[in-house]
């Protein structure tokens, strides 16, 4: 049998309350909960590490627990009163696990790809978007997603929940604009810039050679700092009454020409 919690008044369900709401207190505890059988098994495909792993019985198989390979003091079984406090998904599978953050710095990336491709957004903030880029970079087997300025944790629980674990197969790092620009220079990168004000049409620039399609925010675009550091600005025409895209609709129109461009490779 496993260890079984049934109150959630239990510290450790206390713990995975506030993981999952304040971002203080993950990087305190270098922590964070991961929901869900694929997103929890793409953390541990990227090497993250699981501390507890808490599950309602009836709902997620015991007998399936084994595709986590971890020893029986990991596992947890709860009450379905407990779960039902900590669940944080509408539809669950019945299982949250308690994994270890990584630090996710620039010195960590590795450009493997002669001609890597990256995407790069600055000061995004809604986990919604953030997510949504995730699953494009993911989708487009990029080789890295740098976000500069960031404004929230990526740890957080909307991010990976939106991004359905694609948090853990991108290789991804943080870091402030001048950090990141100074890193795509020193590996010769080209820097395209997706600008409003931009007149280069985004399908008419080669994304053949090392790449970084660099997209901001849909209130404020690009800063400055990118736009006067770029290789190339480029825009998306825009043919109706909106002068501009979600983010993650605008990256991915660029990154998908870009793959067009390299035949897919």
């Amino acid at each position: 049998m496993y260890k079984e919690i049934t109150s959630i008044q239990n510290p450790l369900i206390k713990e995975v309350l506030q993981l999952q709401e304040k971002s203080r207190i993950r990087k305190k505890l270098g922590l964070c909960i991961v929901e869900g059988i694929r997103e929890i098994t793409l953390a541990q495909k990227a090497n993250y590490q699981i501390e507890t792993l808490l599950y309602l019985d009836g709902v997620f198989d015991e007998n399936s627990l084994g595709i986590f390979n971890l020893e029986k003091k990991q596992i947890i079984l709860v009450s379905k009163e407990v779960y039902q406090k900590i669940a944080y998904r509408d539809t669950t599978e019945g299982v949250i696990a308690i994994i270890k953050t990584k630090t996710l710095s620039l010195d960590q990336i590795s450009l493997n790809n002669k001609n890597p491709l990256i995407l790069v957004a600055e000061a995004p903030e809604k986990p919604g978007n953030i997510g949504a880029l995730l699953r494009t970079a993911d989708a487009a087997n990029i080789d890295a997603v740098l976000i500069a300025n960031l404004k929230t944790d990526l740890f957080n629980p909307n991010i990976i929940r939106s991004s359905i674990g694609c948090l853990f197969t991108n290789q991804i790092a943080t870091g402030s604009s001048k950090e990141i620009i100074a890193f795509l220079k020193k590996h010769s990168i080209n820097i395209f810039c997706a600008a409003l004000t931009a007149s280069k049409l985004y399908h008419s620039v080669s994304y053949e050679g090392a790449s970084a399609i660099v997209v901001g925010t849909e209130a404020t675009g690009l800063s400055n700092e990118w736009l006067d550091n770029s290789t190339q600005n480029i825009i998306i025409p825009m043919q109706g009454e909106i002068d501009s895209l979600n983010v993650s609709v605008s990256a991915a129109i660029v990154i998908f020409e870009a793959k067009r461009q390299r035949n897919f490779k």
